[in-house]
């Protein structure tokens, strides 16, 4: 449930250095809210925090106060339980949220939403949004819910794949009375048969934005696209990248909503499955309709060295993957990346074996319905394989102007691994206003620790203080936390096999 990867639309305010203090609260565990179970975060919702749960095949949104304490777990009884509920999506706004779910009866896949109130009970009717017909069981979510940056609007798309060279992509734009605006019925050539299309986005302005790229066996990017399909259009507008002389790894985009623009980059390579360079960018101009520019910046030496953890200097960025792109207000643009990877007696996993050949990454199903959000976020699943030790270590943020220059850069030494699953590794990101707190654990004494480093708008890094109330038997799952306000962030936690959640409270001296 940790989705494709975490991109914040972040917009630094202030310049200066913040003093906080962190004070952590946490809620009782639930006897039934075991390790296994299935979470999300819905939001801060007219000051009550909501939490999505489903266990023993039941729906309940628990409702936390500020102070952690329940005030009510309330059973959606509407979501069905003795049929296959494929996925589940939250979307909050100030005094209620958006549950849009999809789940299979027979042979005909439902999505639906429903509306949530601060207590936690349903307002109003459920609303269908779409269904379709399919012949069996599906494997992957046919619809893919996606909201815009200011709440404004909402798409719902699904991709008939059936035709291999020709999908069909039927979408619903919304606003945010779930009041349809328009819905469209198009086309997307596939012409190769290592065509894929990725990484959607909708804009406040309900313009989608997606990639489309070309990619053999295992092989690194060789021709990639970015189409954007207008809000009131009934067509496509696809436009070729310059990559003739460059290959490319994962291509992420991100929408600068307050400049207008498109951003696109990747890491890219000099060689055909060589060690990865540096980023490649091209940045869309929407007023202008043209590229804004084009570019490569390559990691210099100084970077590699402090970057590489225990690989060579060449292979320094190998293991390395894109986790943020966030954009500034001035058009300049903040990249995260982490070193990941995993071992085995039998093989150890890296971009090349598994990630761009590994079932995941199907164009196409067996109902025929294409999930653009195959799992190319490098965290697989929730699940247990004693026989991998998963490993992320170093986190490198490089920030750039708004011509693709290189400001500064720095890393974060980190070297976490767990036999069991990753649920207690990698990172979050806390946006305080003149910070961004990087947040992870760290062993010491054979305890894991959150930690919190900040970065400033210049790149001045800082390890804050040991946050307050770490207490003993309680081990943080970073990576699924969610900022739910201004200065909190609702972050889950182990205690005792079960899972209970901390909030993670910012105040400003």
């Amino acid at each position: 449930m940790f989705g494709k990867r975490l991109c914040l639309a972040i917009f630094f305010i202030g310049t200066g250095m913040l003093a906080n203090a962190q004070k952590i609260v946490y809620s009782e565990p639930d006897r039934d809210d075991s390790r296994r179970m299935d979470f999300e975060i819905a939001g801060k919702i007219g000051g009550n925090f909501l939490l999505y749960k489903n266990t023993r095949n039941k729906v309940w949104i628990s409702v936390l106060d500020n102070d952690m304490k329940q005030l009510a777990k309330v059973e959606q009884e509407y979501v069905p339980d003795n049929d296959r509920v494929i996925n589940v999506d939250f979307f909050p706004y100030n005094d209620f949220c958006y549950m849009i779910y999809q789940y299979q009866k027979k042979n005909v896949v439902y999505c639906m939403a429903s509306k949530i109130g601060p207590d936690g009970n349903k307002i109003g009717s459920i609303i269908e949004l779409d269904t379709t017909h399919i012949g069996f069981a599906a494997n992957n979510k046919i619809y893919t819910v996606l909201s815009s940056e200011d709440k404004s609007k909402l798409v719902v798309f699904k991709i008939n794949s059936k035709n291999k060279r020709l999908y069909l992509m039927t979408s619903f734009l919304m606003n945010d009375k779930l009041e349809l605006l328009k819905k469209s019925h198009l086309t997307v050539p596939m012409e190769e048969r290592n065509d894929y299309i990725n990484d959607f986005y909708i804009d406040n302005e309900g313009d989608m934005v997606f990639t489309k790229f070309y990619r053999g066996n295992n092989d690194n990017i060789s021709k990639a696209a970015f189409v954007v399909k207008y809000a009131q259009a009934d067509t496509l507008t696809i436009n070729e990248l310059n990559i003739d002389k460059t290959w490319l790894d994962e291509i992420h985009i991100k929408v600068d909503n307050y400049n207008k623009r498109y951003i696109l980059t990747s890491f890219y390579f000099q060689e055909r499955k060589g060690n990865v360079d540096g980023f490649y960018f091209y940045i869309w101009d929407k007023t202008t309709a043209q590229p804004f520019f084009e570019t490569t910046s390559a990691f210099s030496d100084e970077l590699r060295k402090e970057a590489r953890g225990d690989a060579s200097m060449k292979m320094a960025f190998n293991d390395y993957f894109i986790r943020n792109i966030i954009t500034r207000k001035d058009g300049g643009i903040l990249i995260g990346t982490e070193a990941y990877y995993t071992t085995s007696r039998f093989n150890n996993w890296n971009r090349w074996d598994y990630l761009y050949g590994s079932p995941y990454m199907s164009s196409f199903n067996n109902s025929y319905y294409y999930s653009p959000y195959y799992s190319n976020y490098f965290w697989r699943s929730r699940s247990n394989n004693q026989a991998v030790r998963y490993h992320a270590d170093n986190i490198a943020v490089l920030s750039f102007d708004n011509k693709g220059k290189l400001e500064w850069t720095n890393v974060m030494g980190k070297s976490q691994y767990d036999d069991e699953s990753d649920d207690l590794l990698s990172y979050q990101l806390m946006n305080t206003g003149g910070q961004i707190h990087f947040l992870f654990n760290q062993q010491e004494r054979r305890n894991n620790l959150l930690s919190d480093y900040s970065i400033t708008p210049d790149g001045v890094m800082t390890r804050s203080p040991t946050l307050k109330n770490l207490d003993k038997g309680y081990e943080f799952m970073p990576q699924y936390g969610k900022q739910v306000s201004s200065r909190q962030m609702i972050v889950p936690c182990l205690y005792r096999n079960y899972i209970c959640f901390a909030k993670i409270d910012y105040t400003q001296n």
